[in-house]
């Protein structure tokens, strides 16, 4: 290196410009295929990065893909409902991270009142038509409702039947304590409908608000009987024991479900109430002793 510095200023010295001895690069030439294949490479990027914005554009666009679900999702839903709609939410809160299901369980008018009163809910579930047009009626549903289920009234004895109910005309002896749903909700209108169909008069010692507490009535052995639903029965599990009784075919209720129109999380509801209707969902409900529509 210093020999190389010396010799450049011995050129300088004498005027002349320094000499380069450095060989210049030789130049590589590339076949003429690979050329094109170069720029069909460029060319196909630019392509994609074209089609790619134009379609994310599009998607923006368009508005049509729905969300993933999120957030909090309200669903008013009839009292008969309280154990399965609850291992539904469960299940549909895990399918679906980020979300979050709230129930509100009681007797279907009352919530329907509660929906029509300017109540916030995304899912109304109803144990009747009847109180489903409620809220159709009031303008609060969004599109039509669906039926999703069916269900059957049972005769609900303490365990054991100590008063060995056999019968829905054994609820009209003299010496029984029977306990029957209000007339505005579903289960007493359907109790209704029975004891009509099979001829019957019966005097309850209580009607009840909804079809827990009548059976509620019985649990706690303040009641020889209540009409409810087979399905509570078999939610009541061995602290109660169930009578069918061949009328309750004349008193089936179906169940709909519906999307409110001021549902505050519209895209959550619309998802939870597929997944009421898919497979996954109707086989929770027949395990609860619900029957498909």
């Amino acid at each position: 290196m210093r020999s190389r510095r010396l010799g450049l200023r011995a050129a300088v010295s004498r005027g002349r410009s320094p000499v380069t001895t450095r060989p210049a690069p030789r130049r590589t030439r590339l076949p003429r295929w690979a050329g094109a294949a170069v720029l069909l490479v460029l060319g196909a990027a630019t392509a994609c990065s074209s089609s790619a914005d134009g379609d994310e554009a599009g998607a923006a666009g368009s508005g049509s893909a729905p969300g993933e679900p999120s957030g909090t999702v309200t669903v008013f839903a009839a009292a008969s409902l309280t154990e399965s709609f609850t291992a539904l939410g469960e299940r549909f809160e895990k399918a679906h991270p980020g979300t979050e299901v709230t129930f509100s369980f009681g007797g279907s008018d009352g919530l329907a009142a509660g929906i029509t009163g300017g109540a916030p809910a995304d899912v109304f579930a109803s144990a009747s038509p009847r109180t489903m047009k409620i809220v159709t009626d009031a303008g609060d549903a969004a599109g039509t409702p669906v039926t999703f289920v069916r269900n059957r009234l049972e005769i609900a004895t303490p365990p054991g039947n100590p008063e060995g109910v056999s019968s829905l005309e054994d609820l009209t002896g003299p010496d029984l304590e029977v306990v029957l749903c209000d007339e505005a909700v579903p289960c007493g209108a359907a109790a209704r409908t029975a004891l009509d169909a099979a001829g019957l008069e019966l005097t309850p010692v209580s009607y009840e608000q909804d079809v827990k507490s009548a059976l509620t009535k019985v649990r706690l052995k303040e009641a020889d009987a209540a009409l409810v639903y087979r399905t509570d029965v078999r939610a009541a599990g061995d602290k109660v024991e169930g009578v069918d009784f061949p009328e309750a075919a004349e008193a089936l209720n179906d169940y709909p479900i519906t999307l409110l129109e001021d549902a505050p999380n519209a895209v959550a509801a619309e998802a939870f109430i597929a997944h009421v209707r898919s497979g996954e969902g109707q086989r929770v409900l027949a395990d609860a002793g619900f029957l498909t529509p």
